[in-house]
């Protein structure tokens, strides 16, 4: 008898992720992922599928083995783990395992600092590898330089990325990029002589980044772009002529949509590949996502593949330098990771009742492979969700998604929560969410939406620069009007809202201007744009472009003041009165608790019930990797304060 999902099965779930094909097709590494409520972490493995006969197998024993690289002759995989280290030490050890020998993996490199971006030299011998460089105080801090700090990454005032090199052979070790560059992404050229990087080098301005290539025999830097545009990642041309790369022209600000461009390595002559109206770019939101080194543009022989955000769903498209891009696996489905050869592709996918799984792409034909959660997935009554359009006001049309409860029954009306997506350049769809299923499993209609400003849809229903709270409430209200008119199952009289970060400043927006919510929670919130702008991460340039509508436009100038107040919900919490439980991390440097205390002491002044949950060690990832207890916590704190006030007699 199926049963309905609940909040302990977070630690039954199996996040599967990050496939690489083994450079002769005859393998495919990926890693596998368990959260452990009772040791209150995550084990990783590595697994190998062979591609022939799709048997799979366990080939490291963790308990901390991700990102996986495989050398190009095949014989050899380096992985990121953390086999040596205390659960609370910083650090990252590089490992090798020989893969045709299937010998324990032996320890090449460790460091008390983050590693990323492994990367195997043709050679088959060198690793290149991004890390921090700099001294990070840990008493007395003296701070010259901004942004003092980084989600996820703690004090980064004294930080930059630069590139190494480690000798496999010998275990030397050493960095190739000098000066103030902070490097972001990294990849060798095909023939081993060269490195071409994206970096930042203006600390003021990081959403400017640039392409460089490094000579490995010259030791000459050369620098290929005119820091116009906001670049992200970048794949060699198979004869090293071009470069393509991943990025957006900034003509709407942060708000542009991502594009695939190709350079040229001789003239730097930049060339569009892509003009669809979608974002090239996976920001489907899940929470059941492992960890992932994987590429997400992948040039292979005479085609650049690359995902697009349509809609609810994220395709793979590709695109060759003759033709248009072209859908190449697209369904109801997201497809996350991905790894090209020839005449296949292995991938992982998911839907909104599928976590991510091992599929293989051959012959039109698209085949799951492997079957990790299918024993969960077997107990559980997982309900699909239902897609629903409307035309907004303004004649645009929005869309959005019911989840009904878990026993659902045709007689009995529901109370229902909307949850409000942060961004709000993510997008709701076919991405797994375990807590929505938990929210259903407890009686509770889900309303999802992608209003104005969510990303898969054209580049004038993404761009709400200056304008928030304006259009998005708009479409976010009238999609409840719609779904209370079509759904006679909801109980009007019974709503809740809830949101991180964008979708927190969305609740507190909504709290303030409407009473039509019995209850709320916000997570990770803005609720003030002028104190967000100085002391969080990005705050200092994503406020200017997105709440003010231009870069440098400050707060502190008499004409752009009123921009930013006028869109700050604390300007409005004096119109609150429903009940709000607030949910902040203590290391959110994304949206740091200064906006968490200063909404509850208002609302705590007035007399509003309120209460306010920190969460200590955790940051604005919270909800998505933060640690199984905390995670398992922050869900029931949220069903407990709507069961309270959308269940229970007042």
């Amino acid at each position: 008898m199926s049963r309905c999902m609940c909040l302990e099965d977070l630690e039954k779930l199996t996040l599967v992720s990050d496939p690489k094909v083994s450079p002769d097709g005859i393998y495919t590494v990926f890693t596998v992922t368990k959260p452990s409520i009772k040791d209150n972490r995550y084990y990783s493995r590595l697994w190998i599928l062979d591609n022939e006969s799709l048997e799979y197998e366990q080939i490291t024993t963790g308990p901390s083995d991700h990102s996986p690289e495989w050398s190009l002759d095949g014989r050899k995989i380096a992985f990121i783990s953390r086999r040596t280290f205390k659960e609370d030490e910083p650090g990252a050890e590089i490992w090798l395992l020989d893969i045709e020998r299937r010998l324990e993996p032996k320890q090449i490199f460790k460091t008390d600092r983050q590693v990323s971006n492994l990367r195997w030299s043709p050679d088959n011998r060198r690793l290149l590898f991004i890390m921090p460089v700099g001294d990070i105080e840990q008493d007395v801090k003296v701070i010259e330089d901004i942004p003092v700090w980084f989600n996820g990454k703690g004090f980064v005032y004294s930080i930059r990325n630069h590139i190494f090199i480690l000798d496999t052979y010998t275990g030397d070790t050493w960095g190739i990029i000098k000066g103030d560059y902070d490097v972001k992404y990294a990849e060798w050229s095909k023939d081993g002589g060269s490195i071409a990087y994206v970096a930042v080098e203006n600390r003021l301005k990081p959403y400017i980044s640039d392409i460089h290539i490094y000579n490995l025999k010259d030791e000459e830097d050369v620098k290929l772009t005119d820091s116009k545009m906001y670049i992200f990642d970048l794949a060699w041309s198979p004869d090293d002529k071009l470069i393509a790369f991943r990025g957006k022209d900034l003509k709407y600000g942060l708000s542009t949509h991502n594009k695939l461009w190709t350079i040229n390595i001789s003239s730097c002559e930049v060339r569009l590949l892509t003009d669809i109206d979608r974002d090239i770019n996976n920001a489907m939101n899940s929470d059941v996502r492992g960890p992932s080194s994987a590429r997400s543009i992948q040039w292979y022989r005479d085609y650049i593949y690359f995902p697009v955000a349509w809609g609810g769903e994220v395709h793979l498209y590709r695109v060759n330098l003759e033709g248009g891009p072209e859908p190449y696996i697209a369904g109801e489905f997201t497809v996350e990771d991905f790894s090209v050869f020839k005449g296949f592709t292995i991938l992982t996918l998911m839907n909104s009742v599928k976590p991510p799984e091992i599929y293989v792409y051959r012959d039109g034909d698209l085949r799951q492979v492997t079957s990790f959660n299918k024993y969960l997935l077997d107990e559980l009554n997982l309900i699909k969700h239902e897609k629903f359009v409307f035309k907004a006001s303004d004649g645009v049309e929005v869309e959005g998604w019911i989840l009904k409860p878990c026993k659902f029954k045709d007689n009995e009306r529901y109370p229902a929560i909307l949850y409000i997506h942060g961004g709000p350049a993510t997008t709701y769809g076919e991405g797994f969410i375990h807590e929505f299923h938990v929210l259903s499993g407890e009686g509770y209609v889900v309303i999802y939406v992608n209003p104005r400003g969510s990303t898969g849809y054209s580049q004038a229903f993404r761009d709400i620069r200056g304008r928030y709270g304006g259009r998005d409430y708009m479409d976010l209200m009238e999609a409840l009007d719609y779904v209370l008119s079509k759904y006679n199952y909801i109980d009007g009289e019974r709503l809740g809202v809830t949101g991180g970060s964008y979708g927190g400043f969305m609740t507190n927006w909504i709290i303030g201007h409407t009473d039509r919510f019995k209850a709320a929670v916000t997570q990770r919130s803005i609720v003030n744009w002028i104190s967000d702008y100085g002391t969080t991460d990005i705050g200092f340039y994503f406020n200017e472009d997105q709440i003010a509508g231009g870069f440098g436009r400050h707060y502190w100038d008499n004409k752009w003041f009123e921009k930013y107040w006028s869109q700050s919900p604390l300007k409005y919490v004096g119109n609150v009165t429903t009940p709000l439980l607030i949910i902040h991390s203590m290391e959110d440097y994304r949206c740091w608790l200064d906006q968490a205390l200063q909404l509850f002491t208002a609302l705590k002044v007035r007399g509003i019930p309120a209460k306010m949950i920190l969460f200590p060690k955790e940051n604005h990832d919270l909800s998505r990797k933060g640690k199984p207890k905390h995670r398992i916590r922050r869900i029931k704190e949220i069903v407990g304060w709507f069961n309270k006030y959308l269940k229970e007699p007042l």
